[in-house]
Formats: C-alpha cells, structure tokens, sequence
C-alpha cells in the first residue's frame, strides 16, 4: 500500500509524533483494515448499557466517601446527558439495520389483492354535497366490511381522487355503517353538506381508464334492471348509441358514458348481457328473400344451389352486443348496400341512383350459366359464362351470392365489386342480407341502408296509387303485403346491428332525398365505424 511506504519511508525517532505514526502503522497492518467495509458487520456489543450503568453507579456510591476519583466519576456519570447518551445507544443497538424483507405483495398474483392495513392507517376523508346527490360508489360485503366496489368515471368522488377501490367505509359523519351495502347507499344520498368517511385504505394504484369506444345493439334502461346493484349508478341507452368504455375491471359491470357528455355510469358488460339473452328463444328463421338477381320474370320457381360465401363461418356469431368502433375523419366508402324485403324499392332507388350520377355510382352486371338471347350482348346485362366455369368458381368462393334459376345459374361476381370500386365509383349493390357478413370488412368499406316497409296500410296505399299512375301492372293482394311488412321486420330484427342508415320507404321521393342526402354527408363529416375498418391503407386509398 502506499500509504505503508509513506510510513516505511519515515526516519526512526522517539518523538510524541513518531510514536503517533508507529501507532497509525500498527492500525494499517492489522488484519482487520484490510478487510472491506462492506464485510464488516457493525453490532453492539450489548444493548442494555443503562441497566450496565445503574449496576455501576450502585457499586460506585460505596467508595465516593472515601475516594475524590470514585465521588468525581459518580458525578459525571449521574449527569443527565450522559444517561440520554446510553438510552440512545441502547435504542439504536435494538434496531434491525439490514436490508428489509420484500413487501409480500411483491410475491403475490398481480390479481390478487394486498392485504388490508392495520387499523393505525385509518384517515378521514371529506365530501361536500347536497342531498340527493350520488357519489359515484358502489359497495360490496367483504369480511362483515363494506368496501368500495367501483368508482364512477366522473363522479365526485373520481374527481376528488381522495377514495379508491379496495377502501373499507367504517363510518360516515361519525356513525357506523354496519354491513348492508343498500342502507350505506341510502345514507349516502340522504347526507348533505359536508360528509365525513372514516376510511380504512387499500393503497391500491388506480388504472388509467382505457380509450375504448363501443357501439350499443341493443336498448337498456337501469331502472328496469333487476340485476343491477345500484339502479341510480346504471347509465341509461338506446341501440345504435355510442359509449366510451371507461372502466372494464368487473366482469359484469362495465363503466361507460355517453360521447356527446355527461357522467358515467354502469352498463351490463358483454358478458352478462349475452348471458341474458341466451335464456331468449331465437325468432324463426328468416324465410327466403326471394330473388337473387334482377332481370328475371315469371313465375318459376327459383332453387337455391348454394349459400352465401362463408355464410356458415358467420352464422356461428349472430349475437352483437357491443361493436367496437372508431371515429375517424370524413372518408369515402366503397360500396352501398341496399337491405329491405322484396318489393319495398331498393331496385328502383339504386336505378335513381345510377342515373342521378353516373360518375360517381356504379354497380355490378350479374354472371349466368344460361345461353344469351339473340338480342342480348355479353357484358351488356349479363356476362355469360360456361356452367362448369361458374360451378368451378363458386366452389373456389369467388362468388359474394348465387342462385338457381330454370336450370340455369346467377351470381354476382367477388371481382366485379373490385372492377367498379377500382374505376374510382362507389359500387351499389341490393343483396340478400345474408351477404353482409362477407361485404361488411375494410376491403369492402361498406355503408349499409336498410330499406324499411311502412305499415300496412301505407303499402296498402301506395301499391294502389302506384297502380293508378301505370308504375306497376300488379295489384298485390291483402296476404302478399302482409307477407312483404313480416319480412321486413325479421330482416330489422335479425340484422340491424350491420346498418349504417334505416329510410322507412313510405314515399320513394323522400326516401330517394333521405339517401341523397346521407350519401353527401359521407364526405364532409367525422364517422363511427366498426374497428377492423380502421386500416390505414384502406382509409388513406379512399380518403
């Protein structure tokens, strides 16, 4: 070491400073400087030096009479100080000053839960309010305790931030709550003014709450909901609503709020809801739509050869609860679908359409197995194609729909969406609905209107006026109309989470206007759409 040679170095002497140096080489050599800091462990060598000390003073006053020494060192050991001194050293000697155990939790499943802790953490927690007023909790039995459930995204309690899930209520304004969640509730209410909660904290890390947006399939009222726990806290809304989905942390109860404002509230998760209706006997199935495709007459009847591309793999998730969506900026759609039972009018408002603005709208020509008309061109009404050629494709899946008439085969061709939508137009199309659940992806970018009937008596009406003015040569019977409203409304009921738009066609002008109109406003506002459209390449193509 060469502080060892400094000292080696040093001329001999029998100076007070020589023998200071030969006492500071004699610390150097010793083995126990060379030992690392961190090696030597620092303990007392006993923790009860005031005990040690009364001993002393005890024998120490027998010899104070006799000796000045003895009566000298009594003195300065009986000084206040110097006992303070030992009862310090004594307290620091009984403490612990290795590294501490890990916290359990450290150790425990991130879904469970710390342990609660002890009572001498308890604090008091302040709330202004006014009667009547909800605080955004909801409670649950825990251990004869009564502990925050959920807080409300937007309550008065999230803002305050000064409450969290996992938090033990002992009393409020000084009385005990006892174990009933709804007598708490009612407490809650009722108190006004300045509210005071003895809390018991959980020190549990709240969750940022996630950015998630969902549209509603379904109506719900809290008020009616017998499974709710708070029917106060439930969030009222109807199909077709846009929520954000702020908490997701319970397995039956979400927390969501309406896009437009407003606070937040329970909503029955997926999972509970499609409990629920699982218990619903289905509605009878859909009966045929009728005609695949247009330019046939007659009164033959059709034979359906095969489904819908894929319509199999979809049957299978029927049941739509919640969608999640997106919202982004005004974008043009691929295609339009036109829905609605036979003879409500889709034909004659894709016709409108085509004509109004053939450089914007466009649509598909059919291909058939059937041998073309001596008048007929190919590519003109129909593209005329082999039977085996079109058997071959359909069972390659290249068809969106096809069908058996009088011996022969329709269809509508996969690719012929693509050649319209690639000439820079949106391709309309009037399919069975059953197509909507290969057509509704981000290739296809639809916008889906539902053509409604009206009542009865109003299709009753209009198919006799439309008679009158020599629109159609048919007059339908009683039975017939019936039938056309019945389809409509198990067409709505089996498919109306898919539908971007419903036109109750009750005048074809209107209506015509009505989808004008919707059409326009694709291009100039924000839109909701399902989450798998949101692809990037897709939206910037057609932007």
């Amino acid at each position: 070491m060469e502080a060892m040679d400094t000292l080696s170095d040093s001329p001999c002497s029998t100076t007070a400073n020589d023998l200071d140096l030969i006492f500071l080489k004699g610390i150097i050599e010793s083995p126990a400087a060379s030992e690392s800091p961190e090696e030597n462990k620092l303990e007392a060598v006993r923790g009860n030096s005031v005990e040690l000390l009364q001993d002393i003073l005890r024998d120490l006053e027998l010899f104070t009479e006799q000796s000045k020494v003895a009566d000298e060192l009594f003195s300065i050991l009986k000084e206040p100080h110097f006992q303070s001194l030992l009862e310090t050293h004594d307290l620091v000697a009984s403490k612990s000053y290795e590294s501490p155990p890990a916290s359990p939790c450290v150790f425990m499943d991130a879904n469970q839960n710390c342990p609660i802790m002890p009572s001498d953490a308890i604090r008091m927690v302040g709330i202004r309010k006014v009667s009547g007023e909800h605080l955004g909790l909801t409670f649950r039995v825990e251990n004869s305790d009564l502990v925050i459930a959920r807080i409300l995204h937007g309550g008065i309690v999230d803002q305050q931030g000064l409450l969290h899930v996992g938090d033990v209520i002992k009393e409020v304004n000084g009385k005990e709550v006892g174990d009933d969640p709804k007598a708490l509730q009612e407490m809650l209410q009722e108190a006004s003014g300045n509210v005071v909660l003895k809390v018991l904290p959980s020190y549990q890390e709240p969750q940022p709450p996630r950015q998630v947006f969902v549209k509603c399939h379904f109506d719900y009222d809290p008020a009616h909901d017998s499974l709710i726990p708070c029917k106060e806290a439930g969030l009222k809304f109807r199909n077709k609503d846009i929520l954000q989905i702020v908490n997701q942390e319970d397995i039956n109860w979400w927390q969501a709020r309406h896009v437009e404002g407003g606070n937040a509230g329970l909503i029955p998760s997926q999972l509970l809801e499609e409990k629920r209706k699982a218990f619903v006997k289905k509605d009878m199935e859909l009966a045929s739509a009728g005609s695949l495709c247009g330019g046939m007459g007659g009164k033959k009847k059709k034979k359906v050869m095969y489904l819908t591309t894929k319509n199999a793999e979809f049957d299978r998730h029927e049941l739509m609860i919640y969608e999640e969506v997106a919202k982004i900026p005004p974008f043009r759609r691929k295609t339009l679908i036109l829905i609605g039972a036979q003879g409500v009018g889709r034909r004659t408002l894709k016709n409108r359409l085509l004509v109004s603005d053939p450089q914007r709208y466009g649509t598909t020509i059919p291909y058939t197995s059937r041998k073309p008309k001596a008048s007929e061109k190919n590519a003109q009404l129909y593209r005329f194609v082999t039977r085996g050629e079109m058997e071959s494709d359909i069972k390659n899946g290249r068809y969106l729909e096809h069908g058996e008439y009088d011996g022969n085969l329709y269809g509508t061709k996969i690719n012929s969406i693509h050649e319209v939508v690639d000439a820079g137009k949106m391709c309309i199309l009037d399919v069975n609905p059953q197509a909507l659940k290969v057509l509704r992806t981000s290739e296809f970018l639809p916008f889906v209107v539902f053509i409604e009937t009206p009542s009865f008596e109003v299709l009753k009406a209009m198919n006799k006026n439309a008679m009158e003015a020599g629109v159609v040569t048919k007059q339908l019977t009683d039975s017939e109309l019936k039938r056309t409203v019945e389809e409509s409304r198990r067409i709505k009921q089996a498919y109306t989470h898919y539908f971007d738009l419903t036109i109750v066609n009750d005048n074809m002008d209107g209506a015509f206007r009505a989808l004008k109109r919707s059409l326009e406003k694709l291009g100039s506002q924000p839109q909701w759409v399902p989450k798998n459209y949101f692809i990037v390449n897709a939206l910037v193509e057609w932007h």
